[in-house]
């Protein structure tokens, strides 16, 4: 697997395991325990050290499944990096204290690895909410902060407002989807040295084949959609997130951390 350096030293995997859709969507679905379960354990069986939830996913219910799947791992906390999401209704400083205090209690566990702010509001206290980051991350709480779906102007404004550095911009990022590549995002990420996470890599299982995908595909005996997240993660500051119950498409995704593209098929791909 490759991985990112984050400031301090820790390493982040390239490839993780996005949550959502782990314990229904929008709200608790009780009827998908078991299936989600399932799909958190093979995953830490296989490998996978980075898990991104949120408190909106799932009505928190995401969380509280994958704090147990851990746990029931019996694998060592410290060599697992945790994320979740404040959501954008909890913007106002005590709405964070206590949002982050909800998910650390919903997954049992002391500290989350990396915090981010979910979706930006037009009218966010935005100074408000980095004075709560700053006291979590000073409390031990959390241990990196970060924004998803950020524009570069609101970026640059989370990070004059941050004590310690923004690690991350989660975005959607996909060979199908370049909307943070034309407005900027992607670049001034890779030049501040500043992740991004991407998200929804290959669509939920699909992805726009074409004849160059296709043609790479071949060439590495590999599936077009682990050469879409290979596509991804050999792009510096990139990583990504993607997910399946599946535990063999698990395995497919994890593995394409590890095919090595050449700058021809780099440019082929776009």
């Amino acid at each position: 697997m490759k991985y990112e350096t984050l400031p301090g030293g820790a390493t982040v995997p390239k490839i993780g395991f996005g949550c959502w859709k782990i314990g229904g969507e929008k709200h608790p679905d009780p009827s998908l325990d078991d299936w989600s379960l399932a799909a958190l354990r093979s995953a830490l069986e296989l490998g996978y050290t980075h898990f991104d939830t949120a408190e909106v996913y799932a009505g928190g219910h995401s969380e509280k499944l994958t704090g147990q799947a851990v746990r029931e791992s019996g694998i060592d906390r410290e060599q697992l990096l945790i994320t979740s999401k404040v959501a954008p209704a909890h913007l106002g400083y005590q709405s964070v204290l206590d949002a982050c205090a909800g998910s650390l209690r919903r997954l049992q566990m002391d500290y989350l690895d990396i915090y981010l702010i979910h979706w930006p509001k037009t009218d966010m206290p935005l100074e408000d909410t980095f004075r709560a980051f700053n006291q979590l991350v000073d409390e031990g709480k959390v241990r990196h902060v970060g924004v998803s779906n950020f524009s570069v102007e609101q970026l640059r404004w989370a990070q004059a407002l941050s004590a310690t550095p923004i690690i991350t911009n989660q975005v959607p990022y996909s060979l199908g989807e370049r909307s943070y590549v034309k407005n900027g995002m992607l670049a001034y990420c890779q030049e501040n040295d500043i992740l991004l996470t991407a998200y929804s890599p290959v669509k939920e299982g699909g992805v726009n084949v074409s004849p160059e995908l296709q043609a790479v595909a071949r060439a590495h005996n590999a599936t077009v959609q682990q050469i879409a997240l290979a596509w991804l993660v050999q792009q510096k500051r990139v990583i990504t997130i993607p997910m399946s119950g599946n535990p063999a498409h698990q395995a497919d995704n994890l593995a394409a951390g590890e095919i090595v593209l050449s700058e021809a098929e780099m440019a082929a791909l776009g």
